[in-house]
């Protein structure tokens, strides 16, 4: 380092690269002026906190080749733009998009001839596609190149087959095309030329088309790149990845889709997403403008559309974490020191630029609860912690009557009931003296089902249940486009609609039943169903509707219950004789009270954060971790590290702790090298695959001692107080791999692995390649310890699998 006088760094913010670069720029370049390639603003100050040296930054705050978004409805014929290159959006262009979208009626008939895949009408064979439509027309436009993003690498082969009738290159690009694949190809094997992924390839490339996704082969990732960055591919289909990292901009970019599924469930995209593929549209020097195109295929709220392509950035919050490995590197090295890291790191640089705003916020809110001036206050604070009390044994008597083993046998279809009505304020909470109830129709129960066989066991009186029961409901939209439902009063506007809720929110059930009727999908059966829950209410307006008697009708018969009855009839009383019960406006006076509680919990809760704020970050966590290698013998009482700690040292790209426990344990000596490759290959491997191929009995068992150890692992962690889900972690080894990795460490050809497996050539090739990054780690962690016989295994493994096309060489090389 001290030969060294200056380091640039390049895209430091996306995924494992951010805890990287945080690592380099806090220990190795303390001294060094440092050249950064940022897109936020408070790195760079970061940056200059930490080395105390002035920061200078060059920013472009305008985008020098503006950008035009158009929305292409799905099964229509023409582009709206819908925001010009001023940024104007164009609210009248983007109804007529809507408005153009199929009909579901006419798509009904559509789908009778061809299908619906992935949100894009796929028609029968003499009819063109979407994606087809879209392509011919941005190439008579000669709007070309283009890149089509999609978030699925399947579907990117899909849409891509899709273009089978167009060829969009001339004989002398083909021929150039063909040279410089084969030559790329040339390094390959003959039975590795003749992968499906290499021989599909070709005939789509020759006619300008290309995919680009990471399931691909390296060197087709590669060979693709070099094409598109010489022009010969005009129309490029790609996951978002293609968007990070590669500067290979296009005239035109093209979003298949406006949802993308997001591991949990299918969400719009963010601005910030939506930011990063449109910046590869508009070529600078080269385009007057970029074109960016939306394919809709369902309605969105112009909001929703609006906060997509107008948005901002996504905010940048810090993505730093301890590990074990840099714990252990900081305590053996002699200048170490965990807490000055901790210190130092852009988590803590947030969380203390965030105290001046916490500040402003406690003395407004203290300000506000000043301005709350009640008379007869000390009064007015008994009379509400009696009416908390009385709320409090309401509850309980509610739950005891409403258990299962009670309210079971009176959920029958057409007894009305009140529900509780629950108001979801941004604010503060809302206050009413007595309960905010409605009316509804029970139409069905229906019993919880649990995933573990404890749940099918239960008893009824124990199980969990949900009842449908028809109400009054308003439904709004979010900004997002996500329809919510919210239960209102009878009488207020909206539309009679049948909801599930949990039992905790019926409020009483009452003695009257309804006739209602057999079908209720109807809007108009539904509404006369409420009517007669109106006609019933007038009915009984003067005593109020009768309720179900708990110890006469529904049997209740605990003490717990008795008590609590006692305990509201005495506070009942004591309402009663109250000075303050009869003050005017007392449910007001009683409102303000509970706002200025509310206002004092608030300010609490900031000021427990500024205190927490102004401790050192991770501090509790970096306790507890060291409380774990303690336990497990990893260092000493005195910090010094031992034999476990100084192979965890080495280890980076595993899990150190679950892999040290395996090589101690005795699990990779034992078992052959075959055998332990294949076990490896679960520390790597991240992705989920459907219906994945079972592992044969004895890699199957050295699975389960790796769940084993992972779960005694995991648990001492939680013990020592660390924030982990046990099963969770157990689960994130998978065994998908395992078959194929061996049968690789085994000889076997990458075209006969290729046929025993589900995986993408490039994810099984990017797994491979990690996994000698372990073997290496391993490697320098056995020579650490003076486990020579473990370091020839790891060296062997290396051998046994680094070869042919998984460890091809790099074009750019």
């Amino acid at each position: 380092m001290r030969c060294i006088t200056c380091v640039t760094e390049k895209e430091v913010l996306y995924g494992k690269r951010v805890l990287l670069w945080l690592q380099r720029i806090l220990v190795l370049y303390f001294s060094l002026p440092l050249s950064l390639m940022l897109r936020s603003l408070q790195i760079g100050l970061q940056s200059m906190q930490v080395h105390q040296q002035p920061c200078h930054i060059v920013y472009t705050d305008y985008r020098p080749t503006p950008l035009q978004h158009y929305f292409f409805p799905s099964g229509g014929n023409g582009l709206y733009l819908v925001v010009d290159e001023k940024g104007k959006f164009r609210e009248n262009s983007f109804q007529k998009a809507l408005n153009a979208l199929v009909p579901p009626g006419e798509g009904d008939k559509k789908r009778e001839n061809g299908k619906w895949q992935k949100g894009l009408f796929v028609g029968k064979a003499g009819e063109d596609s979407d994606i087809f439509k879209m392509v011919k027309m941005i190439i008579q436009r000669q709007y070309d190149p283009v890149i089509c993003f999609s978030f699925s690498k399947r579907e990117c082969e899909f849409l891509a087959m899709q273009m089978a009738k167009m060829d969009l290159n001339n004989e002398d690009e083909k021929v150039n095309i063909e040279t410089i694949f084969w030559s790329a190809m040339d390094m390959l094997s003959e039975d590795d030329k003749k992968l499906p992924q290499v021989s599909n390839m070709l005939p789509l490339l020759k006619r300008g088309i290309g995919v680009h996704h990471s399931g691909l082969l390296p060197i087709l990732k590669e060979v693709i790149e070099i094409l598109f960055q010489e022009g010969l591919i005009k129309c490029l289909f790609a996951t978002e990845t293609f968007s990070i990292g590669l500067n290979m901009p296009a005239k035109t970019v093209v979003f298949t889709n406006v949802r993308k599924f997001d591991g949990d469930k299918f969400r719009w995209i963010s601005s910030g997403e939506y930011i990063q593929m449109s910046g590869r549209a508009g070529r600078r020097g080269i385009d007057e403008r970029g074109i960016c195109i939306l394919m809709v295929d369902e309605k969105l709220e112009p909001s929703t559309a609006k906060l997509m392509v107008k948005g901002s950035a996504d905010s940048l919050n810090s993505a730093f974490h301890l590990s074990y490995n840099m714990l252990l590197n900081q305590i053996r090295s002699e200048d170490g020191d965990p807490v000055n890291l901790l210190r130092n790191s852009f988590y803590q640089f947030q969380v203390d630029r965030a105290i001046p705003d916490l500040v402003k916020q406690a003395k407004s809110l203290e300000e506000e609860r000043d301005s709350i001036i009640l008379e007869e206050e000390d009064s007015l604070e008994n009379y509400y912690s009696l009416l908390q009390q009385f709320k409090s044994l309401k509850k309980d008597v509610r739950d005891i009557v409403l258990s299962p083993k009670y309210c079971l046998p009176f959920l029958q279809p057409g007894r009305l009931v009140s529900i509780q009505l629950i108001k979801v304020d941004d604010n503060l909470p809302s206050f009413s003296v007595k309960d905010d109830v409605t009316l509804g129709v029970i139409i069905n129960f229906e019993r919880i089902k649990g995933l573990s066989e404890d749940d099918t066991n239960k008893k009824p009186e124990d199980a969990s249940y949900t009842v449908d029961i028809l109400t009054r409901c308003a439904v709004h939209k979010d900004e997002a486009g996500k329809r919510t439902i919210s239960i209102v009063p009878l009488k207020d506007p909206g539309e009679p609609a049948v909801v599930s809720l949990p039992i905790s929110q019926i409020d009483s059930l009452s003695s009257v039943r309804l006739v209602i009727p057999k079908d209720l999908l109807p809007v108009e059966a539904r509404e006369n169903t409420l009517k007669k829950v109106s006609e019933v209410l007038s009915r009984f307006a003067k005593d109020g509707l009768p309720q179900l008697d708990p110890e006469d009708d529904m049997k209740v018969q605990s003490s717990s219950y008795r008590k609590a009855v006692r305990r509201i009839e005495a506070l009942e009383n004591l309402f009663e004789k109250h000075e303050i019960a009869k003050s005017p406006l007392i449910e007001q006076k009683l409102k303000l009270l509970h706002t200025k509680k509310q206002l004092t919990a608030k300010i609490k809760s900031i000021k427990r954060t500024m205190r927490s704020s102004t401790a050192l970050a991770f501090k509790d966590e970096l306790k507890a971790r060291k409380r774990v290698l303690r336990r497990l013998g990893y260092v000493t009482s005195d910090d010094v590290v031992e034999l476990k700690g100084k192979v965890a040292c080495e280890i980076s790209s595993a899990d150190e702790l679950t892999l040290t426990e395996l090589m101690f344990n005795g699990v990779l000596k034992d078992i052959k090298v075959e055998e332990m490759v294949s076990l490896l290959s679960c520390f790597v491997w991240q992705e989920k695959l459907q219906d994945a191929q079972k592992p044969r009995d004895e890699l199957e068992l050295l699975f389960t001692q790796l769940q084993d150890t992972a779960r005694r692992v995991a648990k001492v962690q939680l013990e020592c107080k660390v924030q982990i889900d046990v099963e969770n972690f157990v689960s994130s080894f998978r065994p998908d791999i395992m078959e194929a990795v061996f049968a690789w460490a085994k000889g076997s050809k990458f075209y006969e692995i290729m046929e025993i497996t589900q995986v993408f050539e490039g994810s099984l090739i990017r797994a491979i390649r990690r996994l000698e990054e372990v073997l290496q780690q391993l490697i320098q962690a056995a020579k650490s310890i003076g486990e020579t016989e473990l370091e020839a295994k790891f060296e062997d493994a290396v051998i046994k699998i680094k070869r042919d096309i998984v460890f091809a060489a790099s074009l750019y090389l």
